[in-house]
């Protein structure tokens, strides 16, 4: 029997704001435990939220970027639950009235899995979202061998959850969708988005159902996930693992896994609880918001999105669709090309230069885009010298790696280093003369059909430049000579 998995997502994101969701505590990774707590954030008697309005207009944003509906009016509500990492055994979120619905997040080929990206089941396909809303992160739990510590540093940060449609349909889409996401949040400068610092986290909603089945199967939670790849991996081994059971005839029923990536293997944690056992209900601390005070700073710092600029790029600069992808694909690296193509006149060459031998180069030398020793504007002087005929490309490849090392410019390199290519015709038309003077049998050679004459005479103009005159002139030159 043929089944088809489901797949929903919940993806968790922190805002990127200096203070938390409902107090004044800073929000820093990496601070030392239970420093950045207040009375407000830890949940003591009196103490009471007052709204951070920076987050407000960030979920705004993030609702525009989407092409989310934007509620008129929203209101924060108490989800009532008792774990050790919520300090006020109850958490602020929202419930019936969110801050956005609907919307969508287009994937791209290049948010694939590079080993997915010749084999996509729908290609430009959108996942379509329920709803985005916001509320305040739980402290963070460090399980010991034989005691849990908690740190309250995280309590209170303004997360936003992202509620996709039951509409993914492989790991690998779940892994685009995600990859995605992560970009848009970037490019709007709403979340850094590091799964590692905890600031993107998502846990998965997958079932799987005979294929003559409409219904939905049991929807199976998975948690404890702190990667992309390691989405995708809990995914599939969870659909594998809903198939054979179904195929043995087992029912599968709701529940909550954990994702143990060492082992490979999903595992019980809990039986879902459903809405009704949260107790919701109003926080009576905080009035309802009204979102249309927020609405026009928000539309004014919705940047150009990855798919607007993926486009851009093809039709201003004529890069292909795949170069665009990956110059677009890290917002600062299209900052990058931009910069040093904006004045450039084979913006091509320049895009070339970039995802060869420059991101070769930082990867080499563990640096990013952002600590690139050369400026846009020198790596475009560089590609101008090699397009003029000036140096050539063998000469520019040098040049580049002393550009690298140094940090000086390519005029300053080929100037000290005397190695400016000669690229005047009458000049090099000497070198020619001389040449084929000196070789005449060679020169006879190709006149009777011999190619691979001309390429020696072309060494023999070459070696008596110094290795200074224009290749390609040269050849031209001499053919001409030699046939005319």
């Amino acid at each position: 029997m043929n089944y088809v998995a489901t797949i929903g997502l919940e993806v968790h994101v922190q805002l990127k704001t200096r203070s938390k969701m409902f107090c004044a505590c800073a929000v820093e990774f990496g601070a030392a435990p239970n420093t950045r707590t207040c009375p407000i954030c830890l949940g003591l008697p009196g103490a009471l939220p007052a709204m951070n309005h920076e987050a407000l207009r960030m979920t705004v944003l993030t609702g525009l970027m989407l092409d989310c509906d934007i509620a008129p009016v929203c209101k924060f509500d108490r989800k009532n639950y008792f774990y050790p990492d919520m300090p006020k055994n109850y958490q602020i979120s929202q419930y019936d009235m969110p801050l956005c619905e609907n919307g969508a997040v287009p994937l791209h080929d290049l948010a694939y899995p590079k080993d997915a990206q010749k084999n996509i089941g729908t290609p430009d396909k959108e996942v379509h979202l329920v709803r985005i809303h916001l509320e305040e992160d739980v402290a963070k739990s460090f399980h010991f061998e034989t005691s849990t510590g908690i740190d309250f540093n995280r309590a209170g940060t303004p997360l936003m959850e992202i509620v996709t449609q039951p509409e993914i349909s492989s790991p690998e889409e779940a892994f685009a969708f995600l990859t995605s996401l992560k970009q848009i949040l970037i490019y709007g400068e709403v979340s850094d988005a590091d799964m590692e610092k905890g600031q993107l986290r998502c846990d998965c909603n997958v079932s799987v159902r005979p294929q003559s089945q409409s219904e939905l199967g049991a929807k199976i939670e998975i948690k404890n996930m702190n990667s992309i790849s390691g989405v995708r991996r809990a995914l599939a081994f969870e659909i594998q693992r809903q198939t054979v059971a179904l195929g043995n005839g087992e029912k599968l029923q709701q529940e909550t896994r954990g994702w143990d990536d060492a082992a490979g293997e999903t595992f019980l944690m809990r039986t879902k609880e459903s809405a009704h056992d949260y107790r919701y209900f109003p926080d009576p601390d905080l009035m309802p918001v009204k979102t249309e005070g927020l609405l026009p700073e928000a539309r004014a710092r919705v940047p150009e999105l990855p798919k607007a600029k993926r486009a851009r790029f093809v039709g201003q600069y004529q890069v292909t669709p795949y170069d665009a992808g990956v110059l677009a694909d890290d917002v600062e690296l299209a900052r990058y090309f931009e910069a040093a193509a904006k004045g450039s006149k084979k913006p091509k060459n320049v895009a070339n230069w970039i995802l060869n031998d420059l991101q070769s180069a930082l990867s080499s030398a563990g640096k990013t885009i952002n600590d690139c020793p050369i400026p846009p504007d020198a790596l475009d002087e560089l590609v101008n010298l090699i397009d003029s005929g000036k140096i050539s490309g063998k000469q520019g490849k040098e040049v580049f790696g002393e550009m690298f090392s140094t940090g000086k410019r390519a005029g300053a390199i080929v100037k000290d280093k005397a190695i400016e290519q000669v690229s005047d015709s009458g000049a090099i038309e000497k070198l020619v003369n001389e040449v084929i003077a000196a070789n005449p049998k060679p020169a006879a050679d190709f006149k009777a059909g011999n190619a691979a004459s001309l390429n020696f005479l072309k060494g023999q103009v070459m070696k008596l430049s110094k290795g200074k005159a224009n290749p390609q002139l040269a050849g031209e030159i001499l053919e001409k000579k030699l046939k005319g």
